[in-house]
């Protein structure tokens, strides 16, 4: 990824130096990283909103509104998957680290592959 804003479900106050969330709905903030000829440009985090079960596209919405490009997640339903895929959001899969830097950096690199339908979870943050 040479160009965009990648988003990172984080835990507690996010930031490049932060943990990823396992699950992407029920995180603390996003954490977004812009992207400027194949290094990071910018960082910053914006705060979830709050989402009953069910309630899956609020974030979807969130993301979509900050003008992501790509999201990547360790574990995501269907119904919110689809949802990036609407708005034409890369969702791409790591479930082996929790740290946010060295995920964003496969990604820039070219390292993570997309997520696909038969890797998504039931959903309901058990995660």
């Amino acid at each position: 990824m040479k160009e965009g804003r990648i988003a990172v479900p984080s835990i507690e106050n996010g930031g490049l130096d932060g943990q990823r969330a396992g699950h992407f709905g029920h995180c603390d903030v996003f954490t977004l990283i812009d992207v400027a000829e194949g290094k990071i440009s910018k960082v910053s985090t914006i705060q979830n909103e709050e989402h009953v079960q069910g309630g899956c596209m609020v974030p979807v919405q969130l993301l979509a509104n900050q003008n992501v490009n790509a999201l990547i997640v360790g574990g995501i339903g269907l119904r919110p998957l689809m949802g990036f895929n609407q708005y034409n959001i890369d969702v791409y899969h790591d479930a082996e680290r929790d740290d946010i830097l060295p995920v964003v950096a496969d990604l820039i690199s070219g390292k993570l592959p997309l997520i696909e339908k038969d890797q998504v979870c039931g959903g309901g943050g058990g995660q």
